[in-house]
C-alpha cells in the first residue's frame, strides 16, 4: 500500500482587487513549500482563485460571471498544472465553474502529478439563500450564484490512492461521506470559505464554528476509514472574517496535523493508506454490518416528517 506525504495548503483571504495572476502565484509559492517538504499531494481550499462572493448581492447574477472559470486549466491557471508535473506532485483545488452551456457550479478538481485532471465534483449541499434577506448579518448567497452539483459524490484513483472530494458544507453531511465511504475512499479532500459568525445566531462564533467543522471532519473521516484533509480560507477577507483550523485526519479520527495561523501556511503529515484496511474490515465492514433495508428514508426523504 502507499504512503505519501500529504500537504494541506491554507490560503488567507483574497481581496476582490487582487487578480487571478496573484493568486495563482500564491498558490505556486505554498506549492513550492510543500514540494520541499516532500508532499506527493496538495490540497487548496474551496473558491481558492476568487475572493468569497457570495457574500455579495447583485439583482443581475450575470454581473458575477467574471469570477467564474470557463475552461480549465485557463491561461492563469495553467502554471499549476505545469507546477504539478514539475514537482511530481498531485493537487486538489476549487474554483467557480462556468460551462459551455451556461450554468454555474462550485467545482473542485483532482489533478495528477501528469497535470491531467482524473476527478471532478460539484458541490451538492449548498448552503445559504438565493434572495437578499435584512435580517442577516451577512449574505451567504450560494443557491443564488451555484446550481446544486450534479455529478454526484464520486472517487477515483490517483497515485495510487482512492480520492474523493467534498466541499465545505458538504463535510457536515453524513450521507456524503457515506457515498465516498461505500467507494472504498482512502482519501477525502475538503475546501471551506466558511464564516466565523453564524448569520442568523450571535451565539455561534469561532469558538463554536471551529468545534463542529473538526468534528465533521474527524466523524467522517473515523465512520468511513479514511484520510481526511480539510482546508479553509481564512481571516479577513473584503472585510468579513472566516474562520481557519485547517486539519489533516487519520482513518481513527484524530487530527495529525493542524494550521496554526489564518494566512497561507503549508502543513503536511505523512499517510500510510494501509491503516485503511483495518476500520474498513472491522467496525465499518459496510458488507457485514449495513442494514439498507432499514436506510429507506434517507434517500426518499428531505424533509422531518413527525410520528403520528
Amino acid at each position: 500500500m502507499t504512503r505519501m506525504i500529504l500537504a494541506a495548503a491554507q490560503m488567507g483571504g483574497i481581496q476582490k482587487d487582487e487578480s487571478r495572476e496573484e493568486v495563482v502565484a500564491r498558490m505556486l509559492a505554498l506549492m513550492e513549500q510543500a514540494h520541499e517538504k516532500g508532499a506527493g499531494f496538495i490540497a487548496f481550499p474551496e473558491m481558492c482563485l476568487t475572493t468569497f462572493f457570495p457574500r455579495f448581492y447583485v439583482e443581475d447574477r450575470a454581473e458575477f460571471d467574471h469570477w467564474f472559470e470557463k475552461e480549465m486549466p485557463g491561461p492563469a491557471t495553467q502554471p499549476l498544472f505545469d507546477a504539478a508535473r514539475r514537482y511530481g506532485m498531485g493537487m486538489t483545488f476549487g474554483y467557480c465553474e462556468l460551462t459551455p452551456e451556461g450554468q454555474h457550479f462550485n467545482t473542485s478538481i483532482i489533478v495528477s502529478p501528469q497535470g491531467e485532471i482524473t476527478l471532478k465534483y460539484r458541490k451538492i449541499h449548498l448552503p445559504g439563500h438565493a434572495e437578499y434577506e435584512p435580517e442577516r448579518t451577512h449574505q451567504h448567497l450560494e443557491k443564488r450564484y451555484f446550481l446544486p452539483g450534479d455529478l454526484g459524490f464520486n472517487v477515483a484513483r490517483s497515485q495510487d490512492v482512492l480520492m474523493g472530494l467534498a466541499i465545505c458544507n458538504d463535510r457536515r453531511w453524513p450521507e456524503a461521506w457515506r457515498e465516498l465511504g461505500l467507494q472504498g475512499v482512502e482519501l477525502v479532500c475538503i475546501g471551506y470559505n466558511t464564516p466565523s459568525q453564524n448569520n442568523l445566531s450571535k451565539n455561534e462564533g469561532l469558538e463554536q464554528r471551529l468545534y463542529h467543522h473538526e468534528l465533521s471532519v474527524c466523524a467522517g473521516a473515523y465512520q468511513n476509514s479514511t484520510y481526511a484533509m480539510a482546508v479553509a480560507k481564512c481571516g479577513m477577507e473584503d472585510g468579513n472574517h472566516m474562520i481557519g483550523g485547517t486539519i489533516i485526519v487519520d482513518p481513527d479520527g484524530f487530527v495529525i496535523a493542524k494550521a496554526e495561523t489564518e494566512g497561507d501556511e503549508v502543513i503536511t503529515a505523512e499517510a500510510d493508506f494501509a491503516k485503511c484496511a483495518f476500520g474498513k474490515s472491522t467496525v465499518f465492514n459496510f458488507a457485514a454490518h449495513r442494514r439498507i433495508e432499514h436506510y429507506g428514508r434517507i434517500s426518499t426523504q428531505t424533509g422531518v416528517k413527525l410520528p403520528e
